[in-house]
């Protein structure tokens, strides 16, 4: 059990061992990473001063103790170490003796956002701070040697540093970093910050095991499920569960004498609720089961996925639909084809479920509003958090917590409006909001519904003259920031089918294939369901939608298809090798009683190709055996790591693929659970064997492009293990054999 963390401002310390920043001890938050509230009363002396702080990203102890502030989050993906490796890198200093902390949101704001984005989503975590934190470790490295320079009154350049030791050349004389902390934090930072060529790490670029893992191991490492506070109150919530609900009546009366109840509670949002407080969740849910709540429909609480099915069929063949990508006559290759291919793919919604449920924790007062919580975001989560508590942002703050799951959901921050709602009704009492796994399940930000048609031109030889993708479906956009929609199209529509040198925003989504003539579009087609960026996003459906097409194009014209897809990657060498590096390992053409399929995409920054091997019983039982996996991100922070995330995104991409749909019925979800909503098992697994191969020179992606690739190879080695094609998930709906 979560050790009790006791309510005072001078005993917390910043920092969860979640991909964050530190603060040291500056405000109010959870224990550090890997340690309980029990042992932190032993550990830190609430008078004691914080070590000095040498810039924003480093702090070092007298101990040498080095602590990196990081202010993106940790979920899994390792975030957390690889932007620790490259500050460790720049600051040389010992890795052994390197820690992390979070800053909060509210000190970024102080600080006229010295730390950046606090945003983790689309791979952007390291790729868009690695220059900063990059430079922040090497200032600090700058700082530090120019303090012990001072120190012996000698030039700075007879100094040199190696794992935190500063050595004076000629005189033999050597300073710890620990020595000459607090002089370096009184030294104006560098203006010119030269940094390494990667050529030159030793830090960064190695696999260097996780900081986080052995806490997880040990059962040491905090969630803010796990978080307790003296005097702590839990709430239960019950949200609308028809698409356009609210609430009518309930009558609090009627369970405000069950055990361990304070409080009912309505709470306003999108899904309008009711929450009840009480002492221990588990009493909480249990009279919040039993209140009597009355529910008004409202618009889309008909909705249905059956019969949505004929609005995105009639955007398939729509006469409006706004073009992503056109080039050449596409027209007049196919007047002049001398065969058509058609196919039609469909990918339905899909929910993230976190493994832990949406969470946090908050105490209000009149002049003061706090919250802590798992969040992909944390300045987002603090403009809820003040918006909600009707207090100036100056007078908020959020406490990042690790995050039990994230995958994009934890990038919104419902939950967290609805726990300062329900602290602002009992004022200076802690206050955990934690929802069941039904309403996780229930109020998610889905995955958004498309289909696709696709139709390809061959000429007489078999080459491919011209290919259309028309989509049809759901906008992430205009569910969640129209403002943000182009001439009202999304763009987001696209990811892996743009056009280059379009936008600079999306030249890390761009078509690696070179086609003579193509036109993709979108049919917008919205249901009263709420959208959210899934983890890898649209790139997932599009990979499926032109890899999978793909191979049908290949097979048509009676080629081999790794050589069509080859024929077609000319102007892109980085996604040519990566292909031809999976079908290589995979042993690709061999001849072992294995089937195998074929995917290349380009995504987030990054080149990702896999080759699938499977086997289809004559049941129709299905069995991956291996995925043979390439990406090239760039420049690789720690392989080790990569390899994970490539195994990891696996499992969730294929889940996705083969077993998961969220389905309506009178506007309300009707997978409840995982019973209903599954994932794949430890023994469905196939082995999963990866090939880092940076090439360099940019900074792609690793936990979304990887993702994409799976599925596609996947359905594409059913085909050749059977002769048919799997176009509409999920896999388990499907007969893999025909009867």
């Amino acid at each position: 059990m979560a050790d009790t963390i006791k309510l005072s401002r001078r005993n917390f310390i910043i920092g969860t061992g979640a991909t964050g920043l530190t603060i040291g001890i500056l405000a109010s938050c959870a224990p550090p990473a890997g340690e309980t509230a029990e042992v932190l009363d032993d550990l830190v002396d609430a008078n004691a001063e914080p070590p000095p702080e040498v810039n924003a990203w480093v702090h070092i102890d007298t101990d040498d103790t080095v602590t990196i502030r990081i202010a993106r989050s940790e979920m899994g993906q390792g975030t957390l170490t690889g932007l620790a490796q490259l500050v460790a890198e720049e600051l040389e200093c010992d890795w052994d003796k390197v820690t992390t902390e979070y800053p909060t949101p509210g000190e970024n704001l102080a600080r006229d956002r010295v730390w950046k984005d606090f945003a983790t989503g689309g791979s952007r975590g390291i790729r868009n701070s690695q220059q900063y934190v990059r430079e922040g470790g090497a200032a600090a490295r700058m700082m530090l040697v120019q303090a012990a320079a001072s120190r012996w009154g000698v030039p700075v350049s007879e100094c040199s540093v190696e794992k935190g030791v500063i050595s004076h050349g000629p005189s033999g004389d050597t300073l710890t970093y620990g020595a000459v902390a607090d002089d370096a934090a009184n030294i104006t930072p560098p203006a010119d910050i030269p940094l390494k060529d990667p050529s030159e790490w030793t830090i960064a670029g190695q696999p260097k095991m996780r900081l986080d893992t052995a806490d997880k191991v040990t059962g040491k490492q905090l969630y803010g499920s796990d978080l307790k506070m003296d005097g702590m109150v839990n709430a239960a919530i019950k949200q609308a569960p028809m698409r356009g609900g609210t609430l009518a009546s309930f009558d609090a009366d009627a369970v405000t004498s069950m055990p361990g109840v304070k409080k009912v509670i309505q709470v306003d949002g999108q899904f309008p609720g009711v929450a009840v407080v009480a002492d221990y969740w588990w009493q909480a849910k249990t009279a919040l089961d039993a209140l009597p709540i009355e529910w008004t429909p409202g618009e889309g609480s008909d909705f249905s996925s059956a019969a949505f099915e004929a609005d995105l069929e009639e955007g398939l063949t729509a006469d409006e639909a706004y073009v992503g990508n056109q080039k050449g006559d596409v027209d007049a290759a196919f007047e002049n084809a001398a065969q058509i291919v058609e196919a039609q793919y469909g990918v339905p919604l899909q929910n993230h479920a976190c493994m832990e449920p949406m969470t946090a924790t908050a105490v209000w007062t009149e002049d003061k509003c706090e919250v802590w919580c798992p969040t992909q975001n944390g300045e987002a989560a603090l403009a809820a958090t003040a918006e909600a508590a009707g207090l100036p942002i100056e007078q908020c703050d959020v406490y990042k917590q690790l995050l039990g799951g994230g995958f994009g959901r934890r990038g919104m921050s419902d939950y967290v409006s609805q726990v300062v709602q329900i602290a602002k009704e009992m004022p200076g009492t802690p206050v955990k909001l934690s929802w069941s796994r039904e309403e996780d399940m229930q109020h998610g930000f889905h995955h958004p519904i498309t289909k696709a048609r696709c139709e390809g031109a061959l000429d007489a030889d078999g080459n491919l003259t011209g290919i259309k993708i028309r989509i049809s479906g759901q906008s992430i956009l205009a569910g969640l920031m129209p403002q943000a929609l182009s001439d009202g199209a999304d763009m987001f529509a696209f990811q892996g089918l743009l056009p280059s040198g379009v936008d600079e925003r999306a030249e890390d989504q761009t078509l690696k294939y070179t086609f003579p003539a193509l036109k993709f579009d979108h049919a917008m087609r919205n249901p009263p369901v709420r959208p959210g960026f899934w983890r890898g996003v649209n790139a997932n459906p599009n990979a499926i939608y032109l890899e999978c097409f793909m191979d049908e194009l290949a097979h048509a014209a009676g080629r081999d298809p790794l050589e069509f897809r080859l024929d077609y990657m000319g102007d892109s060498p980085e996604i040519a090798a990566v292909l031809q590096a999976v079908a290589d390992k995979s042993g690709w053409g061999n001849e072992d009683g294995k089937s195998r399929g074929l995917c290349a995409f380009y995504s987030f920054g990054s080149y990702t190709a896999a080759c699938a091997e499977v086997t289809v019983s004559d049941e129709g039982d299905l069995k991956i055996h291996r995925i043979v996996a390439a990406t090239d991100p760039g420049f690789a922070v720690n392989p080790q790591q990569i390899d994970a995330q490539i195994a990891g995104s696996f499992v969730y991409g294929l889940s996705g693929a083969l077993y998961q749909e969220i389905t309506f019925e009178n506007g309300e979800t009707q997978q409840r659970n995982f019973d209903t909503y599954d994932s794949m098992r430890i023994a469905q697994m196939p082995e999963v064997e990866t090939i880092v191969m940076p090439s360099g020179g940019f900074w792609g992606g690793v936990g979304e492009p990887t993702i994409a690739v799976a599925a596609p190879a996947v359905l594409n080695a059913i085909y050749a293990a059977t002769g048919k094609r799997i176009r509409q998930m999920p896999v388990k709906d499907q007969s893999l054999r025909d009867a």
